[in-house]
């Protein structure tokens, strides 16, 4: 029996969506470390994570079992993404699955920040009346700064606008402004005309330490920040200084650059105890509806590419999209992205007289796909495709 191993609380869907494909399933509440992971994964074909486990190359190294992996979240930088594709391991996310809980918590930030709410809370609670509009203010007709324009960004863009708001976007990649937002062409522009900064940036490298000191300085006097999107592209010492220093006025945090790997575990930061600060527990897509939404999603994904070879929206793979054929052999094939590859498939199976029913390539960077369907496949041609040096991966999906 096929084996799945899912980590980090996943949304009980994940495991009943592979339970009900075949699959002994296996659960763990929290994160494992590398020793940990190597030592959970031995005989495991799937494997389901979160943020907090990371998937590196000595992982990949020893779960020769591994076939994919699912990233039941949107960022997949815990996963060595090279390193899983030259051994033939796919990996899925879900893009799409978490992004209104994620633009509700901001929009509800951007409100409870704007209004010091967090202030006269803290104030009520210890017994303080304050009724005073001093430093609270609406947010119909102050100006929200989007850097990074991308599925968050764009449906943010859109409730923004529908509460009154003006909206500026600032992202590397040409993208389509949508309503009335305008696109700021450096990331200076839009923070010298941002009542509101939020970071919706994904978790290439190239985006570490995006935002520090100096643009903190740059933001207006008495601006608001939030950071939803990755804990390594901020310096928090530096959020810490602007706000003691009344530069920002609010600021909330939903990402750290290290994380607890369980529930219950001690949270250290610079930004505990600071004043109209919201902390949350990288919760930003952790609603119900968008837990279940992923758990689905990935579950899915996993169970599709096992049973027909299906890769599409892998983010690491050539994408195919494949359905079932019923009454024939399907060889999926990942290899080395050389010339020749096809010929070569078709000469072996030509060899053992194997009578090809159809057949799909594709190619991402390094790595080929190809998938051939055909009435019978002896396990010579198995073996023969095997053993050529191009091969990475060989499965038979019947």
């Amino acid at each position: 029996m096929l084996r799945a191993l899912l980590l980090e609380n996943l949304h009980p869907q994940a495991r009943a969506i592979l339970e009900a494909a075949g699959y002994e399933v296996v659960t763990r509440s929290g994160a494992l470390d590398e020793s940990e992971l190597i030592e959970a994964l031995q005989g495991v074909h799937l494997l389901g994570i979160r943020s907090k486990t990371n998937v590196t190359e000595a992982v990949l190294d020893a779960a020769p079992d591994l076939v994919a992996i699912g990233a039941y979240c949107i960022g997949t930088n815990q996963i060595d993404l090279h390193a899983a594709a030259s051994r033939g391991v796919a990996v899925f996310n879900a893009p799409f699955s978490n992004t209104r809980s994620v633009v509700e918590i901001a929009l509800a930030d951007i409100i409870a920040l704007t209004r010091r709410l967090t202030v006269l809370d803290r104030s009520m609670h210890d017994g303080v009346w304050n009724k005073s509009a001093d430093g609270a203010h609406e947010v119909r007709g102050r100006t929200l700064g989007i850097v990074g324009y991308g599925n968050i960004g764009t449906q943010l863009s859109v409730l923004a606008e529908n509460l009154g708001m003006s909206v500026v976007f600032y992202d590397t990649a040409e993208k389509l402004a949508l309503g009335n937002a305008r696109r700021a062409e450096t990331l200076d522009e839009l923070l010298d005309v941002a009542d509101i900064v939020t970071l919706h940036v994904d978790g290439r490298s190239g985006n570490a330490g995006l935002f520090g000191a100096k643009q903190f300085a740059r933001m207006r006097e008495g601006a608001i920040f939030l950071n939803l999107s990755r804990g390594f592209v901020v310096d928090y010492a530096a959020l810490r200084d602007a706000v003691l220093a009344g530069h920002v006025a609010g600021a909330a945090v939903d990402v750290f650059p290290v994380e607890p790997k369980r529930k219950g575990d001690p949270f250290e930061s610079e930004l505990r105890g600071l004043p109209n600060v919201i902390l949350t527990p990288h919760t930003g897509g952790s609603t119900e509806e968008a837990q279940e939404a992923i758990g689905q999603f990935v579950s899915n994904k996993l169970r599709d590419f096992m049973n027909t070879g299906t890769t599409m929206l892998s983010v690491n793979l050539p994408n195919l999209t494949l359905e079932a054929r019923p009454g024939v052999h399907r060889l999926t094939y990942l290899h080395r992205n050389v010339p020749g590859v096809l010929a070569a498939v078709n000469n072996t199976l030509a060899e053992h007289g194997a009578n090809i029913e159809g057949q799909l390539l594709a190619t991402r960077g390094e790595v080929g796909y190809v998938v051939t369907d055909a009435v019978a496949v002896e396990p010579e041609v198995v073996a023969a495709l095997r053993a050529r040096p191009e091969t990475i991966r060989l499965r038979v999906v019947d």
